[in-house]
């Protein structure tokens, strides 16, 4: 098979960056999904990478945490070039104050996800909706179009016993569906951690975007922090910019098993801070190996892929996962930078594709 025609195939010796890189920190994120993939085999992407062609790497990987981790990868995988411009964002975990309980203070909702919240697919889809609406409302009369973030907002959901906490800010809740997850410490001085369980299905429209579009903030100057100033200088516009996001995320529970690490994302293993990258899922298959070089922050390191994203769309294209706090958020608010992508297959996936 002819490589696909995005790719081009390379020497790891031609990745600059590459000898300095600490290698360590992918290994030990690579070797997560590689026991991850002992239960469930992670999906094939359109590149054609295959579980089969994972199997030597993660097996080896599982056998032995004391390898010399740049040979592992230089033994295990071919290195590609994705020849398309890449561009990466940053993404991170929110770390809020949160009550169990409404309180004059804490007013706004994190939500989980409700009953009649059903999966769409292309057995059940309605005629007529687009094929990349995944999940829909279940009702007497059939699938209809699940509620909107300004219906939820406005009540459309009270009265179900949905709630798994409170937050002081809408404008922080916001930002928590935009990362998919956050850390909660609670008024009882227990912590805990909510992360992505599903989402209303409409599609995700970005406010800086809209921000920009209507003159409110430059288009280069739009970052998560400029879209939180210009928020907070127009409280009485924030339903106004946020509803026209319509889509809603809901969240579930889930374990705080090591602080050191993010939350567990799509690939069902905890993010790695700088080591974990969310991709195209159509695209990419988890527990690719990527060598990132973003020249604009002095960004050159393999990462693994994760997790994924509405927004990221491509085959360069990739969203990096920067940590947990506010200090991470500060980082993860501003990259919004062209990259370089190599793409690390596996040799028996390489031989077909050359």
């Amino acid at each position: 098979m002819d490589a696909p025609a995005a790719l081009s195939f390379i020497a790891f010796e031609d990745i600059a960056g590459w000898p300095g890189d600490h290698h360590r920190a992918a290994f030990e994120a690579f070797r997560r999904s590689a026991f991850r993939a002992l239960e469930k085999p992670y999906r094939t992407g359109s590149f054609g990478i295959s579980h089969e062609d994972f199997a030597p790497a993660f097996a080896a990987a599982r056998a032995n945490d004391r390898v010399d981790c740049r040979d592992f990868f230089a033994r295990h995988f071919i290195p590609a070039r994705i020849a398309t411009t890449g561009f990466v964002t940053g993404f991170y975990e929110p770390i809020i104050a949160a009550s169990p309980v409404r309180t004059a203070s804490f007013q706004f909702p994190i939500l989980s996800q409700p009953g009649d919240l059903a999966d769409i697919d292309d057995v059940n889809r309605p005629a007529g909706w687009d094929e990349t609406v995944v999940f829909g409302r279940k009702t007497d009369q059939g699938f209809q179009p699940y509620f909107d973030r300004g219906e939820i907002e406005r009540g459309a959901l009270q009265g179900r016993g949905l709630e798994l906490a409170w937050v002081a800010d809408k404008v922080d809740l916001f930002f928590i569906h935009v990362q998919g997850a956050a850390r909660l410490r609670m008024t009882d001085g227990t912590e805990r951690r909510v992360t992505y369980a599903a989402k209303t299905g409409h599609p995700f429209t970005a406010p800086g975007r809209i921000l920009a579009e209507n003159g409110e903030i430059p288009r280069e100057n739009v970052t998560m922090q400029s879209i939180r100033a210009w928020l907070k200088a127009n409280p009485r516009r924030i339903d106004e910019i946020l509803w026209q996001n319509r889509s809603f995320i809901f969240f579930r529970d889930a374990p705080v098993a090591d602080p050191a690490l993010g939350p567990v994302a799509a690939a069902k293993v905890p993010l790695t801070a700088g080591r974990s990258l969310a991709v195209d899922r159509l695209l990419h298959s988890f527990g690719t190996p990527f060598f990132i070089d973003v020249p604009d922050m002095d960004f050159a390191r393999l990462m693994i892929a994760q997790d994924t994203g509405s927004a990221i769309v491509g085959p360069a294209r990739g969203d990096i996962f920067c940590g947990s706090g506010d200090a991470a958020g500060e980082v993860a608010g501003v990259i919004k930078h062209a990259a370089t992508f190599t793409m690390l297959v596996p040799r028996t996936a390489a031989e077909r594709m050359r």
